[in-house]
């Protein structure tokens, strides 16, 4: 048995958790806040067997999609002089980690 811990962005969870349960995935999801752009993310956990991790991992990124943002940042270049330009960064997809599962209950 697998535990798989799924962190994807708020804008692919409803997606990606419909798609789970068309496949057969029961899962929880958390709220979560990402370290670098400090925006929102869904975890979601699956408890699933072996054979059935490659699936439910194809699932979550059929629905996670990577795609690109422009932000804007600040630069300080001296004695209060900011300059504002854009900045494109990578956002969505999907973090995923595989655990095993040593024992599991359903009480």
């Amino acid at each position: 048995m697998k535990l798989i811990l799924a962190i994807v962005s708020n804008d692919d969870a409803g997606a990606v958790g419909e798609a789970l349960m068309e496949h057969g995935f029961y899962m929880t999801r958390l709220s979560t806040t990402g370290g670098f752009l400090r925006a929102g993310n869904t975890t979601l956990i699956v408890g699933t067997e072996d054979e059935k991790v490659k699936e439910c991992i194809d699932v979550i990124g059929q629905e996670a999609k990577q795609r690109t943002e422009v932000l804007p940042t600040n630069t300080n270049f001296d004695l209060a002089r900011y300059a504002n330009y854009p900045v494109e960064i990578n956002v969505g997809g999907a973090t995923i980690f595989v655990l095993d599962v040593a024992e599991f209950m359903k009480l």
